[in-house]
C-alpha cells in the first residue's frame, strides 16, 4: 500500500510534520506536530497547528492517530490542540517512561508529575501494529537519539523522526541523556533492512552545504548508498567514533528546556501555579 503523505515544514525549528492518509479513504494520522513558541516573550501560538487543521478539514479527513516519533528537544508538540480540534489518539514509544523519569528529576517535578506515560493514549512497543482506517502501521523501536524513539512504517512509507536525516546531512546526535551511538547504529541498520524502495520521511532538514532547497523524502536505498555518516556499509566502530566526536562539539537546541517540559507531558504545558500562571523551569548547569 502506498499512502498519500502531505508535509508541513516549520521554518522556525526546521521541523517537518506529516499527515499520512489512506490512498482510498478518509482516515489519516498526524506525525510530529509543532506548537509555535517564541522564547523571548514566552508566548505560544497555533499557526503551524492551524495550518494542519485547515488542510485536514478541507480534505474531509478523519484523524485516527496523532503520533510522536520521540520526545522532541527542539520544538513543542501541538498534539493536545490537534486532538481537541480533530480527534484521534496520541501515541508514543513505551520508553517515554524512561524519559519522564530522567527529566522529571532534572526539572524537580515532584510526585504530582506521573512518570508512567499516562498522559498519552497509547504506548507502543517494538513489533506493535495498529491501523489508520484500512492502513496497517508497524512500529520499530529505534533508540539511540533518545530511549523512546520510534519509526512508524505505514505501507511503503517510514517516518523516522530524528534517527536519520537526508543522506547529505547524516544522522541524529546521541549525547542527550539516555542516548547511545551504538544503539543508534543498530537502529539505523533496522531501518535499512526495509526494502530499498521504502520511502523515508525525516523529522528535520537543515539544507546540507551545497543544497539550496529543503528536502525531507528519500528512500532506504538512497540512505544505504549515500548517507554521509552511515552509508556504503560504514562499520559500527567508525560510526561511533565519528558520532561521539561530532556530538561533543554541538550546542544544546535553542528550545530544549521548554520542549522537554512540554513534550514529556504529551504536549501539555506545565500545570498552573497558585497564581494561575504556567511556568517553564530553567535548571542551572543541569544539561
Amino acid at each position: 500500500m502506498t499512502p498519500h503523505v502531505k508535509a508541513f515544514f516549520d521554518d522556525a525549528t526546521n521541523t517537518v510534520s506529516y499527515v499520512v492518509r489512506e490512498p482510498e479513504g478518509r482516515a489519516c494520522a498526524i506525525v510530529d506536530s509543532v506548537l509555535d513558541y517564541d522564547q523571548a516573550s514566552g508566548r505560544t501560538n497555533m499557526e503551524s497547528a492551524d495550518e494542519i487543521i485547515a488542510w485536514v478539514k478541507a480534505e474531509d479527513l478523519q484523524v485516527a492517530w496523532i503520533l510522536e516519533s520521540h520526545v522532541h528537544a527542539d520544538h513543542l508538540s501541538a498534539a493536545p490542540y490537534l486532538q481537541e480540534h480533530l480527534g484521534g489518539k496520541i501515541g508514543i514509544g513505551a520508553n517515554i517512561t524512561v524519559v519522564q523519569d530522567t527529566f522529571g528529576k532534572v526539572f524537580n517535578e515532584g510526585t504530582e508529575f506521573q512518570r508512567d506515560g499516562s498522559q498519552f493514549d497509547a504506548l507502543f512497543e517494538d513489533g506493535d501494529s495498529f491501523h489508520i482506517g484500512q492502513m496497517r502501521a508497524d512500529v520499530l523501536h529505534t533508540p539511540g537519539h533518545t530511549p523512546a524513539c520510534l519509526t512508524y512504517v505505514i505501507g511503503d512509507a517510514a517516518f523516522v523522526g530524528d534517527t536519520l536525516f537526508m543522506p547529505d546531512f547524516g544522522t541524529a546526535r546521541c549525547d542527550f541523556p539516555g542516548g547511545s551511538a551504538e544503539e543508534l547504529y543498530a537502529s539505523i541498520q533496522k531501518i535499512l533492512s526495509l526494502p530499498d524502495e521504502t520511502r523515508i520521511f525525516v523529522g528535520h532538514d537543515y539544507k546540507a552545504p551545497g543544497r539550496d532547497e529543503f528536502a525531507w523524502e528519500t528512500t532506504v536505498g538512497e540512505q544505504k548508498a549515500l548517507n554521509v555518516h552511515i552509508g556504503a556499509g560504514r562499520p559500527m566502530e567508525e560510526f561511533v567514533t565519528m558520532r561521539q566526536e561530532r556530538d561533543a562539539k554541538l550546542g544544546m537546541p535553542r528550545l530544549i528546556l521548554p520542549s522537554l517540559q512540554t513534550n514529556m507531558r504529551a504536549g501539555h504545558l506545565p500545570e498552573p501555579e497558585d497564581n494561575g500562571q504556567r511556568y517553564f523551569k530553567v535548571p542551572i548547569n543541569a544539561l
